[in-house]
């Protein structure tokens, strides 16, 4: 996937924000928080990073692919980055990020996602 994919994969979700801050980063956020992140590795390919569930977290940190998300990870939080963007991974993706957009907006109070069209999120 390239970074164009992604921000339009990213922008086809309900009430989300999308800056670039953090280093040129593509910044997507629901409720004003954060829940995916595309940017460029060190080596220069692109490299998405995204919100998983404990047991997701688990998974992908063995999985080919995927590395803890530099720095979010470190201070224990649950992220990951998919740094393996050939294409062979990108349906995967798309259900890591769909899954990071339904975790980070369930935790939005109840108040904030009726603001947002939300209410009716599982």
């Amino acid at each position: 996937m390239d970074h164009t994919s992604f921000n339009a994969f990213c922008r086809s979700f309900k009430a989300t924000s999308h800056v670039v801050q953090w280093g040129n980063s593509e910044v997507w956020k629901v409720g004003g928080k954060v829940f995916a992140l595309g940017s460029t590795s060190k080596q220069g390919t692109p490299a998405y990073t995204f919100k998983t569930s404990p047991l997701n977290f688990e998974f992908l940190c063995q999985a080919d692919g995927y590395i803890p998300a530099p720095y979010l990870a470190s201070r224990g939080m649950k992220w990951i980055q998919q740094v393996d963007t050939a294409g062979h991974l990108d349906d995967d993706l798309k259900y890591y990020l769909s899954e990071s957009y339904r975790i980070v907006a369930l935790g939005l109070s109840k108040r904030k996602r009726a603001e947002l069209g939300l209410a009716d999120l599982a």
